[in-house]
């Protein structure tokens, strides 16, 4: 199918462009969405005669949308969840999640505008890409753990099973100060002097 883009289309192509592409992707996308037009004569006239109109829309809201990009770009997020002991999330973080996040955050996105892909499932740190606007792309990143002392963990580079890892081996390292003590103590008896008494020769008596 035929269609003339009303906005730029990432990997489609520009303004006013008319390309070839999947009917089910212009008639579940591109066309419900107002980011494109069938292309029949009449619409090309049409688009000739908004042309002026759509690229100043498109010139103001490009504008706001860079407005929005630099307060978010290279934001931080901490999103705090519950997990296993593996790191293994108790549900999931969703593109749904992060417009709420950025809501609390004064910043109003659609789920549309998120690019996560597959949903998180895990703790760690994430890079998500929004979309404010067809020629505006920003990073933000979420950190995902279970706690805000676990979030500066992974945030100064220590994954959860680091810390996991950590942990073990100081559990072991005390159990192994332990039995040395015990050990020592054990020594300690056995030369103790009034110990001697016990091997004296019975003809002393």
């Amino acid at each position: 199918m035929q269609v003339i883009l009303l906005e730029r289309v990432a990997k489609l192509g520009q303004m006013g462009d008319v390309v070839n592409v999947k009917p089910g992707y212009a008639r579940n996308y591109l066309l419900p969405q107002g980011k494109a037009l069938r292309a029949s004569d009449d619409n090309i006239k049409s688009f000739e005669h908004r042309k002026a109109e759509l690229e100043a829309k498109n010139l103001e809201t490009r504008k706001e949308a860079e407005g929005v990009a630099q307060k978010l770009d290279g934001a931080r997020y901490v999103v705090i969840r519950q997990a296993s002991d593996a790191g293994a999330l108790y549900g999931s973080v969703s593109p749904r999640d992060v417009v709420d996040l950025l809501a609390e955050a004064g910043v109003t996105v659609e789920k549309r505008q998120i690019v996560i892909g597959a949903p998180i499932k895990a703790l760690g740190i994430y890079k998500t890409q929004i979309n404010l606007h067809p020629e505006v792309e920003v990073e933000v990143e979420l950190n995902i753990a279970r706690s805000a002392e676990e979030a500066e963990l992974q945030a100064s580079g220590k994954s959860i099973q680091d810390l996991a890892a950590e942990e073990e081996a100081a559990a072991e390292f005390e159990i192994a100060e332990l039995f040395d003590d015990i050990g020592a103590a054990g020594q300690d008896d056995d030369d103790d002097p009034r110990n001697a008494g016990d091997s004296a020769d019975p003809r002393d008596a």
